[in-house]
């Protein structure tokens, strides 16, 4: 690593830390010649399965490919009366990276809009309850930030009117919710493997279920929408692959060749998993960095609360912080804008909240949706919230010329 030079070395907000291993699992891979999904997919998806406590994984090539597969997995017929389809509405938050709402826009669903609390930045979840009709479905919302959002209330409500929730984990792999793992409440979870998550393959997700029937559809659209569930290069697994009789097709069509859902090819390589499984080696010492970076960061920010609008998790929260957030407040001397191109300019990454109010964005003008009262705090997020970087290639003095250069801007601010 090249030595850090303040004011002149970068400072991310994200990246990747990685070292030999990762590398020579892709010379591994490289050399075997079978690139596409092989023996260290299969690796990651035991080991990822080992993590998290959940018993089926499915490898993906992206934390947006996720989402789809699992919102598209519940459109299957086989869920009966309570499979989504066009007309459908599914409960989510304005807050939000826009691949967490899509799919259901795709699929045909109407989203119903869910203001955030400013102090977690997640789903305001006393205003869910009234949202929901009798076309709601689903409850599909991201833990935003790593920050775990209120799950007990969500799973109650999810169980008292029979509603599926998707837990978006993107950004909150390691992260806790009353001592379980997040991803672990919800009837599926998604997680992106993109180099500013917790882990990374380059690109990379991961869908994961307790449930055999979901993870049989989760498969199917992930492959093609094939009804096969041969492992890539091995056939006959079903022991009877010219002994089907589905649709209209005749008896003894090949089963490798049988569709039964309306799918995509969004598997992942080998080169992406073997990455993958070297990574996850690191997590929990990761996890711990994280979680030291974000405390120092809190410990400074602390003493300019009056200016700032920090972080305040629910009490059973335990979060792997994806950045340190902060919200500048309304009567503060300065802008969000102000703050971060001055940090910019003395080489320090910042990002806002992803689309802060993504109604406001051009994509989603003209969308039919319902709100769930008035979005404000939304709007509030989008002018003035920002986030600085956490992530585990952020040493202690890099961490000190952040805390300093904030410093430096904030002298011309009275403390209280």
């Amino acid at each position: 690593m090249n030595k850090f030079i303040p004011g002149e070395t970068y400072v991310p907000v994200s990246g990747k830390v990685f070292d030999h291993e990762e590398i020579n699992n892709a010379i591994k891979v490289a050399r075997d010649g079978w690139w596409t999904e092989g023996e260290f997919t299969k690796q990651f998806e035991r080991d990822f399965s080992k993590f998290t406590g959940l018993r089926y994984v499915s490898l993906v090539n992206s934390g947006s490919s996720a989402n789809l597969v699992a919102l598209a997995s519940l459109t299957s017929s086989v869920f009966g009366e309570r499979r989504l389809k066009a007309g459908d509405e599914f409960i989510t938050t304005a807050v939000a990276f826009p691949t967490t709402v899509n799919p259901g826009i795709q699929y045909g669903l109407t989203p119903i809009f869910v203001d955030c609390v400013l102090d977690n930045l997640n789903i305001d979840s006393t205003k869910i309850e009234k949202a929901i009709t009798k076309k709601t479905k689903l409850i599909m919302v991201a833990h935003t930030l790593g920050i775990p959002y209120d799950l007990d209330k969500i799973v109650k409500l999810a169980k008292k009117y029979n509603l599926w929730v998707i837990e978006d984990s993107c950004d909150a792999l390691g992260s806790k919710y009353d001592g379980k793992l997040v991803g672990s409440f919800g009837d599926i979870s998604t997680y992106s493997f993109y180099p500013a998550h917790a882990i990374t393959m380059g690109e990379g997700g991961a869908v994961t279920t307790q449930n055999s029937l979901i993870h049989k559809s989760i498969r199917q659209f992930r492959d093609w929408g094939r009804d096969c569930w041969c492992d890539t290069g091995k056939d006959n697994t079903c022991r009877k692959r010219f002994g089907w009789k589905l649709g209209e097709l005749p008896m003894g069509y090949d089963h490798k060749y049988i569709y039964s859902q309306i799918g995509y090819n969004l598997k992942s390589t080998d080169f992406q998993a073997a990455i993958g499984v070297a990574q996850l080696k690191k997590l929990p010492s990761f996890i711990i960095k994280r979680k030291e970076n974000y405390q120092s960061l809190y410990t400074f920010f602390k003493k300019y609360e009056k200016y700032f609008i920090l972080m305040h998790p629910d009490k059973k929260a335990d979060p792997c912080w994806f950045g340190f957030p902060a919200i500048v407040r309304a009567n503060a001397p300065f802008t969000r804008n102000e703050l971060t191109e001055y940090l910019e300019k003395n080489k320090i990454g910042t990002r806002n909240i992803f689309s802060g109010n993504l109604l406001r964005h051009p994509a989603y003008l003209d969308l039919k949706y319902k709100t769930a009262g008035k979005i404000v705090n939304a709007d509030i997020v989008m002018h003035n919230a920002f986030w600085l970087g956490v992530y585990p290639g952020i040493d202690k003095e890099m961490m000190k010329y952040v805390e300093e250069t904030v410093k430096r801007f904030m002298d011309g601010y009275p403390k209280s």
